[in-house]
């Protein structure tokens, strides 16, 4: 078992007294719907979207709407007779996804849908009367590259996208492929992450994970650093299982995030950097950047050359760059780590630009804007929430 010892901070006392916990109003009648995926898909890749619509309950007030997948002989022919159907005729209303049929019986002033794969779309056509309900609708897609568009299914389930107003995607070089194809406002919005949740302050407890690698990784680098805890006293986190699956995503998510925040070091490269045949050339920033630098680990991988990464990791050392072929890992974390001064900076600015720029809230905010809906006052108790905090972090 690792054991974590939390060291005792002296924070000046003006700086504790401007702590305040985020506030929740339940009482205001909901005018946001979302749409959420998690009582069909479990996989451990949908968490930081589950975190995302948790996250907005905390600070606008929303109804949280999940289909359960219907499971029966009956609910599988007919989806496959329609899913057949749709295909051969063109018609992306005819896909069913295998979801129970939900009927919206009351108004609300947005639709708020995270899709992380095309499919999940196809979860709109049980849901009867959203449209008619909800004033406007925002579809925020996860995972979408650009060459998948060219693909007869894919393209045909974006049909359904033409419904919503506005589509966000986290992949900047597909938003004008999607645009195209479904004629709608898109925009590119990048992951976030509960910075607050991620922050490991004011605890701020040792960081006895030497590297913590999660999700796909260059083979060489793994086989070098597993040399590195042959050779010395050195923990190497990483996974051992195929499985994906999620027992429960706020445990999930709570484990993981109390293990960046006690690794000094966190492997993060660009998403599918390994998958070329699904990306083409595309290069995109996955959520691996947001979760290790609010968690204050040094981060270890090949960054993605585009404009997102460009814009919102833009501090010096964000990601000290490491060549997926390279068997110098053990000599590349010796050199860092004869720098502790360096290494010090660069946990507290990643944590630093976490907090004031990477928060969910901010991510809202900006769909928020879009859409033109007011921001709550709970928005912005989160985000001097998140200010004082990130002022804490500075002076320690």
């Amino acid at each position: 078992m690792l054991k974590t010892t939390a060291r005792k901070l002296n924070f000046p006392a003006k700086a504790i007294s401007s702590f305040q916990k985020p506030y929740i109003n339940h009482h205001k009648k909901p005018r946001i719907l979302i749409v959420s995926m998690r009582g069909y898909q479990s996989e451990a890749f949908r968490s930081a979207e589950y975190e995302f619509e948790d996250v907005i309950n905390t600070f606008d007030s929303a109804d949280l709407l999940s289909q359960a997948y219907v499971s029966s002989f009956k609910s599988e022919a007919r989806k496959k007779i329609a899913n057949y159907t749709g295909l051969a005729l063109n018609q992306s209303k005819l896909l069913r996804s295998g979801c129970e049929e939900l009927v919206i019986d009351r108004e609300y002033d947005l639709l708020f849908f995270i899709c992380q794969h095309f499919w999940d779309l196809t979860c709109i056509n049980d849901i009867k009367g959203w449209r008619d309900k909800c004033k406007k609708a925002v579809l925020w897609i996860d995972e979408l590259w650009a060459k998948e568009i060219e693909n007869h299914k894919t393209a045909l389930c974006l049909k359904l996208a033409k419904d919503f107003d506005y589509i966000f995607t986290t992949q900047s070089q597909s938003v004008n492929a999607i645009s195209q194809l479904v004629k709608r406002p898109c925009y590119s919005l990048p992951y976030a992450v509960d910075a607050v949740k991620f922050c490991p302050y004011p605890q701020d407890p040792q960081r006895h994970i030497d590297v913590y690698s999660i999700g796909r990784r260059s083979s060489i680098v793994h086989q070098s650093l597993l040399k590195l805890t042959e050779r010395d006293n050195f923990l190497y986190l990483y996974d051992t299982l195929r499985g994906l699956e999620m027992r429960n995503y706020k445990e999930h998510r709570t484990l993981y995030s109390n293990l960046i925040k006690r690794s000094r070091y966190f492997i993060a490269n660009k998403a599918k950097f390994d998958s070329g045949s699904q990306t083409g050339t595309q290069e995109e920033l996955g959520s691996r950047f947001f979760e290790g630098a609010a968690g204050g680990a040094v981060m270890l991988g090949i960054p993605p050359v585009c404009e997102a990464y460009s814009k919102y990791f833009d501090w010096p050392d964000a990601v000290i760059e490491v060549p997926d072929n390279t068997t110098e890992i053990a000599d590349i974390i010796a050199e860092l780590d004869a720098q502790p001064e360096k290494l010090r900076k660069i946990r507290k600015d990643n944590i630093i630009n976490s907090l004031l720029r990477h928060d969910w809230v901010y991510r809202w905010e900006e769909i928020l804007n879009k859409v033109g809906l007011e921001n709550t006052s709970e928005m912005l108790v989160r985000k001097t929430y998140l200010n004082n905090l990130a002022k804490v972090v500075s002076i320690v």
